[in-house]
């Protein structure tokens, strides 16, 4: 259901496989697992949000995987 509304949000544009994955079965993994990156990014750590979103970038990159 969440997908198809995602199709309908982004009509000129593929949904990506990101949310794709996190609106399957949200409620087992998509929910907690965006809640985990929350926690990650956003919760309490002696480096800065950009520091942070910048690490998780770099480890993108390396694997090879656009962010």
């Amino acid at each position: 259901m969440r997908l198809h509304i995602l199709s309908e949000i982004y009509q000129d544009s593929p949904v990506s496989d990101i949310r794709r994955t996190l609106t399957y079965r949200a409620d087992m993994f998509g929910d907690p697992f965006s809640n985990c990156l929350q926690q990650a990014l956003r919760g309490p750590s002696d480096w800065r949000i950009g520091e942070r979103e910048l690490f998780a970038s770099f480890t993108a990159s390396l694997l090879q995987c656009t962010y």
